[in-house]
């Protein structure tokens, strides 16, 4: 029998950032900052209090400051033990989290977010394992971790869990929604999904529940994904990969707490600086 136990994450950083240039021109958009930390700080911080233990990042070779922002940076530690900035040289040695191991595996070529995860293969392995966009913060209570309960509910289930939110009627032709056959779940709560749907109309949409960039796989992802072909824009999608699971075993619809925050565009990147620094009791 095949372990439940989720202990690694793939973290996709490929992509240009092309709705944030010209910003990211030359700055990863993974590495623009929420108020002090950039958004993949934030991203393997969640994978760590989920209890990760491994992120296969997903990179490109002109993503090299993710990669150097969580490498020690002896020059700059230096210079501020020196000068006694204890406060700031502890958040400067604490980027990557006690105990996280990272891996970076360069995509090579842009073949669309189905060929990123599974350019993450060899390190994953036959076990399942989550998938975290970069571009997505979660913003919640402290005291809830909503990859934490993903994970908890395939360890229940062994089913693979798709994060998902409710969205504004006039939104959802905005993001992939998926049907969960008429069933009604609150926050916190999964169930069985039958489809997903890209984009619909509202007037034919199945539910406004949308999907927000954060998976939880079975093993069995491996291979839809090896079969997938080249779908929109010439690319291996993931949904499509979903799509083909969806078919041959049970995936399920996790409803998360709380609110999501798209940093990939102007408008989501601005709330959720607001946001995250609401949460902040003091800013200098």
């Amino acid at each position: 029998m095949q372990s439940r136990a989720v202990k690694k994450a793939i973290v996709p950083v490929a992509g240009f950032g092309t709705r944030m240039l010209p910003a990211t021109k030359a700055i990863p958009k993974e590495m623009l900052p929420v108020v002090d930390k950039p958004v993949i700080q934030y991203i393997i911080e969640e994978c760590a209090e989920a209890g990760i233990e491994e992120v296969v990042l997903i990179t490109h070779i002109s993503k090299g400051a993710i990669e150097d922002h969580f490498k020690p940076a002896e020059e700059l530690e230096t210079s501020l033990a020196k000068r006694g900035k204890t406060d700031i040289l502890e958040k400067v040695q604490s980027t990557l989290p006690d105990g996280m191991k990272l891996h970076f595996v360069q995509q090579g070529e842009a073949k669309g977010l189905g060929h990123a995860v599974l350019c993450g293969y060899e390190i994953i392995g036959d076990e399942p394992f989550a998938v975290i966009l970069p571009d997505v913060l979660i913003e919640t209570d402290p005291s809830i971790n909503n990859l934490d309960e993903m994970m908890r509910a395939y360890g229940e289930t062994g089913s693979s869990q798709i994060m998902v939110e409710a969205v504004a009627h006039e939104d959802i032709s905005k993001f992939g929604i998926v049907d969960t056959n008429r069933v009604i779940i609150l926050p916190g709560e999964h169930c069985k999904m039958i489809a997903t749907v890209e984009k619909p109309e509202p007037h034919s949409a199945p539910s406004n529940m949308a999907v927000v960039g954060r998976y939880i796989f079975s093993p069995s992802i491996w291979q839809r994904l090896e079969n997938t072909g080249v779908g929109v824009g010439g690319e291996i999608q993931l949904t499509d990969a979903m799509d083909a699971l969806i078919h041959e075993e049970d995936v399920h619809a996790f409803y998360m707490r709380g609110r999501s925050h798209d940093c990939g565009n102007k408008r989501g990147y601005l709330r959720a600086i607001q946001a995250f620094a609401g949460r902040r009791a003091r800013i200098d």
